[in-house]
């Protein structure tokens, strides 16, 4: 029997049953006790560890049994009846209603598409999140290196944590046909990797796992469960193209929570004091292991985001080159790593065209990177590569939709499309990416130099006064002096837009 969503679903306490339209269903004792047990935390989210604790008491039973439950209860009583809470647990959500209009929902791309959601954190300390984390974003990153699959970027999925989600409304929202959920726990130097992969539309468990080993183990664990993911999803796929990546980036357990801990302000830097922090994190990390090159392409991307935000002179941020050096000679096959120290050394560097051969390095080991595709827009963007960058944008927005730097790669879009005489398509773009991220200065300069082609001078003009309180020193001559772009009109139409926005010679 299917549940009609307009008729309600009783939870009949002393029958230990449930009403579903009208008729009374017996359900397994353990299912009736995780819904009983969700019911009556009605209202907020329920940890998976409580729901063990709670429903299977002192037994000692893997987290795999509570996944067979929710999926057959979801079977039962629908899919949107319990709601996933990415990296912490379930809500019921029985008297939800179905958005009148939903949003409309992604195309499916033409292969197996998937999303990898945060992991609960069970390892009973909250501090933990940044290690539980990385573990995940490190999986998502290796998934996506299989060309066969279409992953969504871990940067959107992570907007995620924390809310009480449909899995078939995050499949519409992110256009993926699976979804991959778990948690880690952790004992001493020990860890379990509890996992499921989920049919988003249905609901459906098509397959779940535990992985267990040391954290020293941490990578062989990653690469198991890409293994097992790629032949659940897809049983055509040669395993091999799963393990073709990488040696281990670093042999340093230390060093390599230290680049976690520093991980998230590498991809999304509020201000000065928190890229003195990360940078100070990375340095650590370099201390413990110097040929760690993660965290040396990790100092390279704050680096450039200082730079762009003018917290730093060119000349301050080109000091990080040495490190992007480093890792073009050691990348360890890290796809990210090389898209920074390219991006680094087209950017910082002024050598868009070796810059641009770097990067494509790292598209050729990771075409599924939205990290890659940004840094390829924006340096084939430099070299007035416009229908490259043009492509290369859209595919990076399309894999991570949700990213919180989404207003960096719109904006390079943009402005692409304003130096192919796309000036309204342009300037449309410009505006969302300033929406999307209100403080980014390209997004600022972009938008400026789109009003004034446009004939819009006062609000071109009002951006030049924003980019003069935001850069006091600010002059033509040294914007474009260490400008990367190198169109064949650049300097003429720069001179132009800029003298007559109102910035000083």
């Amino acid at each position: 029997m299917t549940h009609d969503p307009s008729q309600p679903v009783v939870i009949l306490l002393a029958e230990r049953a449930v009403q579903i339209n009208g008729e009374t269903r017996q359900i397994g004792a353990r299912a009736f006790d995780v819904l009983a047990y969700l019911h009556s935390k009605a209202g907020r989210v329920v940890t998976k560890a409580e729901l063990l604790e709670h429903v299977w008491a002192d037994l000692n039973v893997e987290e795999s049994n509570l996944t067979v439950q929710i999926a057959a209860l979801r079977k039962l009583i629908g899919a949107r009846a319990i709601a996933t809470v990415p990296g912490v647990g379930y809500q019921l959500t029985l008297a939800a209603k179905t958005p009148a209009e939903p949003p409309k929902a992604l195309p499916l791309p033409d292969k197996p598409s998937l999303a990898v959601l945060p992991f609960a954190n069970l390892t009973g300390d909250v501090g933990k999140d940044y290690l539980v984390d990385g573990i995940v974003v490190d999986l998502i990153a290796t998934l996506s290196r299989i060309p066969v699959f279409f992953v969504i970027a871990a940067s959107s999925t992570f907007t995620l944590k924390g809310r009480s989600v449909d899995l078939a409304e995050v499949g519409r929202q992110l256009g993926v046909r699976y979804i991959l959920e778990g948690s880690i726990q952790q004992a001493g130097d020990r860890l379990r990797i509890n996992t499921q992969l989920v049919e988003a539309e249905t609901g459906r468990m098509i397959w779940s796992n535990r992985f267990a080993g040391t954290l020293a183990e941490i990578f062989e664990l990653q690469d198991a469960v890409t293994e097992q993911v790629a032949a659940a999803i897809e049983p055509n796929v040669i395993l091999a193209e799963s393990r073709r990546a990488s040696a281990k980036p670093t042999t340093d357990l230390s060093a390599y929570d230290l680049c976690l801990q520093a991980l998230p302000m590498a991809h999304r830097l509020p201000d000065f004091a928190s890229f003195v922090a990360a940078r100070t994190l990375l340095e650590r990390a370099l201390a413990l292991d110097p040929g760690y090159s993660h965290a040396k392409a990790l100092i390279c991307r704050l680096t450039m985001t200082a730079r762009s935000e003018r917290w730093l002179s060119l000349a301050e941020a080109a000091r990080c080159l040495p490190l992007a050096e480093a890792v073009v000679a050691d990348h360890r096959n890290d796809a990210m790593a090389l898209a920074f120290a390219g991006f680094a050394i087209a950017f910082l560097g002024q050598q868009q065209e070796r810059g641009l051969l770097v990067i494509q390095q790292a598209h050729a080991l990771n075409p599924n990177s939205s990290l890659v595709l940004n840094a390829l827009g924006w340096v084939h963007s430099y070299l007035d590569h416009n229908d490259q960058a043009i492509d290369h944008f859209t595919r990076a927005i399309r894999i991570n939709p949700l990213d919180p730097i989404i207003g960096q790669m719109r904006c390079g879009l943009g402005a692409t499309l304003l130096q192919v005489g796309r000036l309204d398509d342009g300037v449309a773009a410009l505006e969302q990416a300033l929406a999307e991220a209100p403080n980014y200065t390209a997004s600022l300069m972009g938008l400026a130099w789109g009003y004034w082609e446009l004939g819009r001078t006062g609000e071109a003009q009002r951006l030049g006064q924003l980019l003069l309180a935001r850069e006091p020193g600010m002059t033509i001559t040294a914007t474009l002096r260490d400008t990367p772009y190198q169109g064949p009109n650049q300097l003429q139409r720069d001179t132009a837009y800029l003298r007559g926005i109102g910035i000083p010679e």
